[in-house]
């Protein structure tokens, strides 16, 4: 029990950097200053490092050796997004690390969180758009071969689609992976999801609200998980630099105790993660992304 007088706790990759060339669009900012925004709400923890062999539980082993080798093609950087060092290969497990352990919170207290993660876009043997190893898919691997859940849903509200994840996943009848996000955004070809709902740009609180009330849910009733995972992207924001949506700050913060409402009234263990958010106000990405902890805490924290 933390000193706060409830269980939770949160995990950051924020100490582990890697270079940048000036001016790239990677927001490595907000890593640190979720975890400033978050320190002294709740215990926040440096993310421990996912072992390799789990990334291979979905991604091809021998692809993963080249990356932790450097053995990349400048197509694949390019298609990743960022320049190749060891850093950014650590970063990446240490990120995907964070999300497992907040897993093995949320089985044991109901809700677990990284302030990182949400890496849907990386395939098996294929990195894109910042994403090197999907931890959405590990998760759901790792939970269902390994006996702690038998019913898997990935909820992704990240502006892009999941497709990395959709494509993982896509074999495997005990996960259901849901997406809303915008149908004319990247990725410009899209996987099939259990249950994908494009929107189209210029999307409002209320009309994603309302997606989310009567469409979303509804399809996770009838699934019904005894595991969620939450993608709690904040690319939807009106000022994205690659969002094309306008939700308020209000708006994220109601869809996300939409999401934790469900899972705590279901009784379904939920794991948040980060996923993306660039927008051109800094401060407001930094407060976005915290809100999912915040609201977090006020949805499962009554009653400890």
């Amino acid at each position: 029990m933390s000193s706060s007088g409830h269980p939770f706790r949160a995990y950051t990759p924020a100490a582990y950097t890697f270079p940048l060339p000036e001016g790239h669009r990677f927001p490595a900012y907000k890593y640190a200053g979720v975890r400033d925004r978050l320190s002294g709400v709740l215990p926040v923890l440096d993310t421990p490092a996912l072992p390799w062999a789990d990334a291979g539980r979905v991604h091809d082993p021998l692809w993963l050796r080249r990356w932790r080798r450097g053995e990349v093609t400048a197509q694949e950087e390019r298609a990743f997004g960022l320049p190749w060092s060891p850093g950014v290969v650590e970063r990446a497990r240490r990120a995907a690390g964070g999300s497992l352990a907040a897993l093995h919170d949320a089985l044991r207290v109901g809700w677990g969180a990284n302030l990182a993660g949400g890496t849907h876009h990386a395939f098996r043997d294929r990195a894109e758009g910042f994403c090197l190893v999907n931890d959405a898919a590990i998760l759901t691997r790792i939970a269902l071969d390994d006996g702690l859940a038998s019913r898997v849903a990935v909820i992704d509200l990240d502006v892009h689609q999941g497709n990395g994840t959709a494509s993982l996943l896509a074999a495997e009848s005990r996960a259901f992976t849901l997406s809303i996000h915008g149908e004319r955004n990247y990725p410009f070809r899209k996987e099939a999801s259990s249950l994908d709902l494009g929107l189209g740009d210029g999307v409002t609180d209320h009309e994603y609200l309302e997606v989310l009330r009567h469409h979303a849910l509804p399809a996770l009733d009838t699934f019904r998980p005894d595991l969620l995972i939450y993608l709690a992207g904040v690319d939807v924001l009106a000022g994205d630099r690659f969002g094309r949506f306008a939700l308020t700050l209000d708006g994220v913060q109601e869809r996300n105790r939409t999401v934790l409402t469900w899972a705590r009234t279901a009784g379904v263990p939920v794991v948040t993660v980060t996923a993306g958010g660039y927008n051109r106000d800094h401060a407001l990405t930094v407060e976005a992304h915290a809100s999912v902890v915040l609201d977090g805490l006020d949805v499962f924290a009554h009653g400890w």
